[in-house]
């Protein structure tokens, strides 16, 4: 991405932050970004454009995460739990190392941009996260008894809500505050993590 065009993006999740999604002025982030409000311009079309742009760029980054795992399905038989974890974290992680996305991210999600958006984007770039979730549902067939919107939408909102705290210095960036939040993210789900039985000859 051109180098211009990801200082705009930068400066928006920053003005968001600190301003609201509502708050926000193309002169603040023109300001922010150290350039004139003709040149954002010439990248956006305008304010909305560039809120989700800025939602799509963020989305992607964390995509990318699991990318960067190095993930090993036998680990889901001998221990499903740490296996869940060994996702979860990384991906937790990203969210409280980048505040200003954090924030952005959770106020665009909770706000009415995001509906209209939602239904007709392309997340091609979750594959892998996808890939890895078929299999967790081969292994443990009883996770297709969970509503997927509902199981997803708890983990994902849940995840950056609890980040966003973490930014916002309302809980500690620490170990113990990591291991309460992935045990309440996961109560329940341990019983829905059973294998497969295989069927006697």
């Amino acid at each position: 991405m051109d180098d211009t065009k990801t200082r705009i993006i930068s400066a928006t999740m920053k003005a968001v932050r600190q301003h609201g999604l509502e708050g926000i002025r193309v002169q603040t982030v023109s300001e922010l970004a150290g350039i004139s409000p003709g040149a954002l311009y010439r990248y956006f079309e305008g304010k909305d454009q560039l809120i989700v742009e800025c939602f799509t760029y963020v989305d992607k980054q964390a995509a990318a995460i699991f990318e960067q795992i190095s993930f090993n399905p036998l680990t889901m038989l001998t221990a499903p739990m740490e296996a869940v974890k060994s996702l979860w974290l990384p991906y937790f992680r990203f969210w409280t190392s980048h505040p200003d996305e954090t924030v952005f991210y959770h106020r665009f999600r909770d706000s009415s941009f995001f509906p209209k958006y939602d239904k007709d984007r392309d997340v091609a770039y979750f594959d892998t996260f996808i890939g890895m979730v078929r299999i967790f549902k081969k292994v443990f067939p009883k996770l297709n008894q969970i509503n997927q919107d509902l199981l997803w939408l708890h983990v994902l909102t849940s995840t950056v809500m609890y980040a966003k705290y973490v930014v916002e210095g309302v809980l500690p960036n620490d170990q113990e505050t990591e291991d309460a939040i992935f045990h309440l993210l996961t109560t329940g789900l341990s019983g829905y993590l059973k294998p497969k039985r295989s069927k006697k000859p």
